[in-house]
């Protein structure tokens, strides 16, 4: 269904070109044939399959929704004829059908669960801006949209303004717009500028992008940890049929033992590695070929390496203390130099 809906994209894209639609009028007719045709299948299979639960999922609504523009050109064309004045407005609501790959992709739903978790916050954020916006277009045609010798083409209206002050907060010609004022010589046309440019540029809209990034990474972190948990619970299952498989072998492989007892162990052995496939993991209980038990123990032996040095070192220190406290005990006299002391 990717790859459909993907190629029936890159033959719309061919559609918008006059020249190509001429010349391949009869291949595009018939690709838009082929993937209603896919489109619709699919739905009536998954309808046939699950016809309760499938109205419970909204990417299944949003195909239905996406095969009812479909279906739009040729209904229109039917009923109100083919010189309709708006059938263009529903070819041209066709390149909505890309939006069945929404459906297939996981990274996209996830973007767009994101998009969704920032509702509110960005609601709060977009009012607060509308507030200043408010604030700034009322003060904005009060000082500049006079009726004397005001710019009434930017400041005339509320309108107008708010129009202007949109332009000032994408930073978008705001150099036209000052110079504007400046001919007119306002006074505070500058400092009123610079002042709702950092406000509205540099504090709330770069407030909303902060916003977006921030539950789009919880989103992608989300994401990730539930592709780890779905890989780990794959491995397990591969690792139990393994398991299972490989003790049907054995057992099968003793019974023929029992049966034939001609056989030794070792002949039994070399039969059940005979039926281990190349591509199968040895499944072992033994804790000690883990890399989780190795990255222990190597961190245990520099544990133990650490600790010896210490022990060595305390130990030259316990040396050191019992030379000094011999060198400051009394020495005994010898016998002959004692003689001597007495006569």
């Amino acid at each position: 269904m990717i790859s459909t809906v993907t190629s029936n994209g890159f033959f719309m894209a061919l559609w918008t070109s006059y020249d190509i639609r001429y010349r391949l009028f009869r291949l595009l007719e018939l690709s838009e044939i082929f993937f209603v045709s896919i489109c619709t299948s699919e739905l009536s299979m998954k309808l046939y399959v699950d016809p309760i639960n499938y109205w419970k999922n909204g990417y299944n609504l949003l195909d239905v929704i996406v095969i009812i523009i479909m279906l739009l050109p040729y209904t229109v064309r039917e009923l109100m004829g083919r010189q309709f004045t708006y059938v263009h407005i529903a070819d041209g609501m066709q390149s909505l059908r890309i939006l069945k790959l929404i459906g297939y992709s996981r990274g996209i739903r996830t973007l767009i669960i994101a998009v969704g978790q920032t509702v509110y916050t960005v609601a709060s954020v977009l009012l607060l801006l509308f507030l200043l916006m408010y604030i700034f277009a009322i003060l904005g045609f009060c000082l500049f949209g006079s009726a004397d010798k005001g710019d009434h083409d930017n400041w005339g209206n509320l309108a107008a303004a708010f129009f202007t002050l949109f332009s000032l907060a994408t930073v978008d010609g705001w150099t036209d717009l000052q110079k504007q004022l400046d001919n007119r010589e306002f006074a505070l046309s500058r400092a009123f500028t610079i002042i709702f440019i950092l406000l509205a540029s540099f504090i709330f809209l770069n407030m909303f992008v902060g916003v977006m990034i921030m539950h789009t990474e919880d989103s992608i972190k989300k994401f990730e940890r539930e592709r780890m948990l779905e890989r780990q619970v794959t491995l397990v299952g591969e690792k139990q049929v393994i398991l299972q498989r490989q003790q049907e072998e054995i057992s099968r492989l003793m019974h023929i033992q029992k049966n034939a007892d001609c056989k030794s162990f070792s002949e039994l052995v070399e039969n059940f590695k005979k039926t281990l496939h190349h591509t199968d993991p040895m499944v072992l209980d033994d804790f000690g070929t883990s890399l989780p038990f190795i990255d222990i123990y190597f961190s245990t032996l520099d544990y133990q390496d650490t600790t010896v040095r210490k022990l060595q070192e305390l130990y030259y220190e316990i040396v050191h203390v019992l030379g000094l406290m011999l060198e400051d005990l009394p020495q005994e006299k010898p016998q002959s130099l004692e003689k001597v002391d007495e006569k």
